[in-house]
């Protein structure tokens, strides 16, 4: 078993028994604020659920189906995980408004404050470690777990202070209050997790600093080729893409590309952890006699400058 999935596991086994203990809690206290939070671990469960599911499936190899692997089951889990606590907050609300309107006795004060201090505890505790494997692994399913439990660390927190109010004011329309100022935290932590998810299924490109790393790279190897152009990146799960052409000189034999082309991809994937790479190469369209009369030395000794766009002379020709 590897660790995301180890992790995963830790998570659903923390999200049930926090989901049944704020449940049971609730019922006898007939708190609303109490019932939202265990309806909000019921939704941290089934994600959690899901994130284990995904993990596994994308630690999967590529296949004749999924021949560019199944990094995107992450992303795909993520989206789901956020569209369920935005259902799980349209429930709050929807249970906490009548109240508003009419109040309801709040029982068992004392032991909806221990409640809420286990689970926002324990939630503290799951969600660093779930957030720590997330970074290392570069896991956006885990991460989303993670999310929603630093979220309900937060409103198992406000469901805290709303006990501690009712009972030192006595106003149980504290109650109700509490209950959707914690949807709203929901509504907005799903939000943030349908925006960063979409951004790997609709393949945006990898952040700037990713692609400067790229760039850094292609500038080290300058001196062995040409020009670059048409580099595109994308994620998908942990996994990143690569892919751009290398202009070569015409006249250089295809091992000598192909040992170049090895060079640059060793060097992507040693700073860009799980970069998968494609270079496609083309040979230097402006045939000058310098290429072919230049020998190896002197191609190595030529200082290049930071190669974009077409070169104006050649710059593997015998020095002047």
């Amino acid at each position: 078993m590897n660790e995301k999935t180890k992790v995963a596991r830790l998570s659903i086994a923390s999200n049930t028994i926090l989901t049944l203990g704020k449940l049971g809690i609730g019922i006898s206290m007939n708190s609303v604020s109490v019932i939202s939070e265990a309806i909000h671990s019921g939704l941290d469960l089934l994600a959690a659920i899901l994130s284990f599911l995904s993990v596994r499936e994308s630690a999967k190899p590529a296949d004749e189906r999924h021949q560019y692997g199944h990094g995107k089951f992450e992303n795909l889990a993520s989206i789901i995980e956020a569209l369920l606590i935005l259902a799980a907050a349209g429930m709050i609300i929807y249970n906490a408004y009548p109240k508003l309107f009419r109040s309801a006795e709040v029982h068992a004060l004392g032991l909806g404050t221990v409640v809420m201090g286990i689970s926002a505890a324990v939630n503290f505790f799951v969600s660093r470690k779930l957030m720590q494997v997330a970074r290392k692994t570069e896991s956006p399913a885990l991460a989303a777990d993670a999310w929603h439990l630093r979220t309900d660390v937060y409103t198992s927190l406000g469901v805290l202070a709303g006990i501690v109010a009712i009972k030192l004011t006595g106003l149980t329309i504290i109650d109700p209050i509490i209950a959707i100022a914690v949807a709203l935290l929901i509504v907005k932590a799903g939000i943030d997790l349908i925006r960063d998810s979409m951004h790997s299924i609709l393949d945006v490109n990898l952040p700037e600093e990713d692609e400067g790393i790229i760039r850094d790279i292609l500038r080290e190897h300058s001196s062995s080729f040409v020009e670059f152009h048409k580099l595109r990146t994308r994620k998908a799960g942990s996994q990143r893409y690569v892919d751009l052409h290398l202009v070569v000189p015409s006249e250089w034999a295809i091992n000598k590309v192909h040992t170049l082309c090895d060079h640059i991809e060793a060097d992507i994937k040693a700073r860009l952890k799980g970069a998968l790479v494609l270079i496609h190469t083309e040979p230097c369209a402006m045939q000058c006699r310098e290429c072919s009369q230049a020998d190896e030395e002197k191609k190595r000794s030529i200082k290049c400058e930071p190669v974009q766009g077409a070169p104006t002379t050649c710059r593997f020709g015998p020095e002047k």
